[in-house]
């Protein structure tokens, strides 16, 4: 795959850019992390439905209720797992975020049977999927940034709930970039029919060096484990690139190039997310039970 110097221009000005709201989201507190990630959630299920919508034309029936009130069900899950540490005056965003899943779940079987001109089970299987493959990964974040605040007295004593969310997403955004390089200059074997322009070189050279870059930042920067960090950046190239596959899959199905056109040179939220979509929730497992 021959180097292309105004395509690679294009996506690194993007990514900047993109890298500036990212981390301003991230960083700021987590309040502004979840606004950011709220903002991801929607923007990703509104590709997700027109991406089902072309590859089953069913889909693109469902009713109102069912469109929008899936995405909010959803919501209510990353609400939900904000734990006891989102509260601001009466509001407790983990009590809202249980009553909206709780009477969304409910009511979308209801009003699919009542609203709908023709029942299909099928459509609320893809909302289901859809659910598993955005909502709960969304959610699984902002659990990961939850649990690392520590709550003392009518304040927060030390936050460190930023640190492995970020680890995560430099491990993904340094693997897609090296492997992008790597492969661009000697990657000459396909890795997969899904993904021409994906080669073996590029994919295990940006896994090798996304390992090193990381381990290395996460133990000289931020004190981390060798060992620790060295897997979470091992489970973010490996499963990083699985993600990757599955919504290319998914966009060859449904006859698009790129599920949005948000960010130049990227595409939409699932085309800059779909790595972090599969990563997160095998991150959230050795974080839960191995650290």
């Amino acid at each position: 795959m021959a180097f292309n110097w105004q395509t690679f221009k294009t996506r690194t000005i993007t990514a900047i850019l993109f890298a500036v709201v990212m981390l301003t989201g991230l960083l700021w507190n987590q309040w502004s992390f979840i606004i950011l990630f709220t903002i991801i959630h929607f923007g990703c299920w509104v590709e997700y439905q027109k991406i089902i919508a072309l590859i089953d034309p069913d889909y693109s029936n469902i009713n109102a209720f069912h469109k929008y009130a899936v995405m909010i069900a959803g919501w209510g899950f990353l609400l939900f797992m904000t734990r006891d540490i989102y509260i601001s005056g009466s509001l407790d965003l983990h009590e809202t975020g249980w009553w909206i899943l709780l009477i969304l779940l409910i009511a979308l079987p209801v009003t699919e049977i009542v609203l709908s001109k023709q029942f299909h089970l099928k459509n609320i299987g893809y909302s289901f999927l859809g659910l598993l493959y955005i909502s709960m990964s969304w959610g699984l974040m902002i659990d990961l940034r939850a649990k690392g605040i520590m709550f003392e007295g009518t304040g927060f004593s030390l936050d460190f709930g930023w640190i492995i969310p970020v680890t995560l997403i430099a491990a993904i955004w340094i693997n897609d970039t090296m492997a992008y390089i790597v492969g661009s200059l000697i990657g000459k074997t396909p890795l997969s029919a899904i993904s021409p322009k994906k080669t073996w070189e590029g994919t295990l050279g940006g896994a090798v060096l996304a390992i090193i870059i990381v381990t290395m930042a996460g133990h000289f920067i931020m004190n981390m484990d060798y060992l620790q960090v060295g897997i979470i950046a091992a489970i973010a190239a490996i499963a990083g690139t699985y993600g990757d596959l599955l919504e290319s899959k998914l966009k060859r199905m449904a006859g698009i190039k790129d599920s949005g056109s948000i960010m130049p040179g990227h595409g939409g939220f699932l085309d800059r997310f779909d790595s972090l979509l599969l990563a997160t929730p095998f991150v959230w497992f050795f974080t839960q039970f191995f650290m």
